[in-house]
């Protein structure tokens, strides 16, 4: 397995050989896999492969390079033969699941105990890494979720199709809440049996990330490379609260929602709806960002048809990014989380917030199967790791924080972004106001003991383009930095 570690500095000029940091040495930097979650343990390395004749390709996988920020001179080069077969799941250790081409086999069905273990086609020779697939076509086919088209079941296309959207959108309103709640349990009733994305967090990406920089590192005889750190000044995690103002009730609601986070030190972005569900006055504007909060654009109007056709998405979509261009809103999140990523390139924002880790309780189900930000094309997409509020309290039932907790374990042990979405919509009732202060205090002391990074999205997006042009250089046995940021930025190691 790989183990992440940051050096004990002040700035950015390190020795390769220097001391870690107490935190370190007590185990706040070091990802716990477990057994659900343990590729990172890695395949066996095998002498022969019997994939064919391999095509050279990525002397050095680019989407290490993006993920870690590692010296590409450090690693290892990694090589896959030419693929031409369908894409399919298939495994790469004994629980990380792939999508993708493959040379040693894929699945077009998810039976867990069917699919074929690529690692068992894996060998390094001399300093390159022989696999059976493309590795940044598996993680692009991951984040991007592409996987759902062999994914989802039947009765869940016929769910989405698009007149039976545009109907249940139109009686919405006119719908009881119970009824709405009814039909959502029915919609969800197999969330827990659900096979993939993994539940409650899913971090495959992060996992084979971890794996492919240690065959890496194996090719090239290493047993520690140094990369820059995910966060700034040495932070172990970041986290971002988020509120999506859905009605005008939660309109009117945001300031009392804005006291409640002021209380506890929490600085918020609210995601407002420019058209049709209720009035944004300028003054509403000016005081979430007069009291240090963030101001994004939540869909046009919240309908559930922004992504249905591509006449029509263009449309709403200009009109989207002239309120963007009027509001000077940076950051995008789509009703209801929906998303089609190939169209992103249309939007005129920095970052999006429209794609889980895991989305078993999303309208749209999938998730990108990450905890940290990447990029699509030129937008920032900041993925949602938590699970929503309205999905605790009404779909399943629950007014605790122990999923809330159980979520956030699952990503410190990755290192990983922490994000949340609550509406104000919900917090009139007792019971969910009282829900969210026992997060905001649980956070606040999480936050004052393991100094974690506590941020507003657009401080990400940032730091994140900041640090994607950074760089190390060695210059008499000491690893600098250098490039934007640079000073906020921390050395840190992977070991072997």
């Amino acid at each position: 397995m790989i183990v992440l570690d940051i050096v004990s500095v002040c700035d950015s000029r390190v020795s390769g050989f220097g001391e870690s940091s107490g935190l370190q040495r007590r185990g706040l930097f070091r990802p716990k896999l477990d057994a659900t979650q343990s590729a990172g343990r890695g395949p066996v390395l095998h002498s022969d492969c019997s994939c064919g004749k391999v095509k050279p390709r990525h002397p050095v996988l680019q989407t290490l390079l993006d993920h870690y920020r590692v010296p590409g001179a450090q690693l290892g080069r990694i090589q896959f033969p030419k693929l031409s077969d369908q894409p399919g799941f298939f495994r790469f250790g004994p629980s990380s699941i792939c999508y993708g081409q493959c040379a040693s086999g894929v699945s077009k069905k998810l039976r867990i105990s069917e699919l074929p273990d690529a690692s068992a086609s894996v060998r390094v020779q001399g300093t390159e890494v022989f696999l059976p697939f493309d590795p940044a076509q598996v993680i692009d086919n991951l984040r991007h979720e592409q996987y759902m088209t062999d994914l989802v079941p039947g009765a869940e296309r016929i769910a989405t199709r698009e007149g039976i959207r545009k109907a249940y959108y139109f009686v919405r309103a006119l719908l009881p809440v119970w009824i709405r709640r009814y039909l959502q349990r029915v919609y969800f009733r197999d969330w827990q049996t659900r096979p993939f994305p993994a539940w409650p967090v899913d971090y495959t990406v992060d996992i084979l990330h971890e794996e492919f920089l240690r065959l890496s590192m194996c090719a090239a005889g290493i047993q520690r490379v140094p990369f820059i750190w995910f966060w700034p000044d040495g932070a172990p995690n970041c986290l971002i609260m988020t509120h999506d103002v859905e009605t005008r009730a939660g309109r009117d609601l945001s300031s009392q929602l804005m006291n409640i986070d002021e209380a506890y030190g929490v600085r918020a972005s609210f995601q407002v709806i420019p058209e049709n569900r209720y009035e944004v006055p300028e003054e509403y504007v000016n005081e979430i960002r007069s009291r240090g909060f963030e101001f994004n654009i939540h869909d046009l109007n919240h309908d559930g048809n922004l992504y249905q056709k591509r006449e029509e998405f263009l449309r709403r979509a200009k009109k989207i990014n002239e309120y963007g261009d009027r509001y000077k809103a940076r950051g995008f999140r789509a009703g209801a989380m929906y998303r089609k990523l190939d169209w992103y390139d249309v939007y005129e924002f920095s970052y999006d917030m429209s794609l889980a880790s895991v989305a078993h309780l999303e309208p749209k189900r999938g998730g990108c199967c990450t905890v940290f930000p990447f990029f699509v094309g030129k937008i920032l997409e900041l993925p949602l790791t938590t699970s929503q509020d309205y999905s605790i309290l009404h779909i399943l039932g629950d007014s605790s924080i122990e999923l809330w907790k159980e979520q956030l374990d699952l990503i410190r042990q990755k290192n990983g972004l922490m994000s949340f979405i609550v509406h104000p919509d919900y917090l009139k009732s007792r019971r969910a106001r009282k829900m969210y202060e026992m997060l905001l205090n649980f956070l606040r002391e999480m936050i004052n003991i393991e100094k974690v990074w506590m941020a507003l999205p657009g401080e990400v997006d940032r730091w994140w383009r900041d640090r994607s042009q950074m760089e190390l250089f060695q210059n008499g046995g000491r690893w600098r930095i250098e490039g934007p940021g640079a000073k906020r930025a921390r050395v840190a190691f992977a070991t072997i």
